[in-house]
């Protein structure tokens, strides 16, 4: 990997199709990603009548979202909103459900064509699944904007579940260990009998699906899966590792989750 530092110490580099930027820290990296998609958001809205958005639910995009929402540039009453995630089973107003994450932190802050929920309390996650997965071939997503998780995961892709030829775009998986793990070291649940077992996700080739990927991945929680995505092999066994092989993508990273990286020494 070569990398080039800029007078702003934004470090840059790539890794196979991979754009990586390192920022001093999380707020600059998120005010950089929001510019990015909303320069990205105003490109396309030149060509299309409206476009399709799927965006995660975590506390690593809550600087990123509150910076896009900052934008006035941006017609949202031309975006229809997507979610790329949700636990089975949690109650209908529950602070943990990732719709209800991101409707109080971005979908109810400004005013989207329409917000596609998945519902996670449908008595067939099943038919919920093959209900999204039908929304999302009826609006083909431009922009996805993500974040990885701990064992490497994009979106509920774990790597015992995740697929890189999945033939599904949207599926039932059980969470793994270390996912739920995280849910509770982020003070999303008090303790890991809390955390739902199961969850409905957009698979990764309807991630892939996006031309553009934009992912925000901060903190020092997140260090060890960014250099497992960097420097591990294609595989399931980090699925972050195949955003090498994308087009398209840029990762985003503040000092802390780009520790272990050689670049930043």
């Amino acid at each position: 990997m070569s990398y080039i530092e800029t007078s702003t110490n934004l470090i840059t580099f790539k890794v196979g199709m991979l754009d990586v930027r390192i920022f001093p820290d999380r707020d600059e990296m998120g005010r950089e990603a929001a510019e990015n998609v909303s320069n990205t958001i105003q490109v396309l809205l030149k060509e299309k009548k409206e476009i399709n958005m799927i965006f995660a639910a975590a506390p690593s995009q809550s600087d990123f979202m509150k910076a896009l929402i900052e934008d006035k540039r941006i017609e949202w009453d031309r975006i229809n909103a997507f979610h790329m995630d949700e636990y089975i089973g949690l109650e209908k107003e529950a602070p943990h459900g990732f719709g209800n994450f991101l409707r109080d932190r971005l979908f109810s802050k400004v005013p989207f064509k329409s917000v596609n929920y998945i519902n996670g309390r449908s008595e067939n996650p099943e038919s919920e699944s093959e209900r999204y997965s039908e929304l999302l071939k009826s609006n083909p997503v431009d922009i996805v904007c993500l974040g990885i998780g701990e064992n490497g995961h994009i979106a509920f892709n774990d790597p015992p579940v995740a697929d890189f030829n999945d033939p599904k775009l949207v599926k039932v998986v059980e969470l793994d260990l270390a996912c739920k793990q995280q849910q509770v070291n982020e003070k999303l649940f008090a303790e890991l009998s809390d955390v739902p077992t199961h969850a409905i996700t957009v698979t990764i080739p309807g991630l892939l699906k996006a031309d553009h990927m934009f992912c925000m991945v901060p903190a020092s929680n997140k260090a060890q899966a960014v250099y497992n995505t960097l420097n591990w092999e294609i595989s399931e066994k980090c699925p972050a590792t195949i955003l090498r092989k994308k087009d398209g993508a840029i990762l985003y990273l503040d000092r802390d989750s780009a520790s272990l990286l050689d670049e930043t020494k």
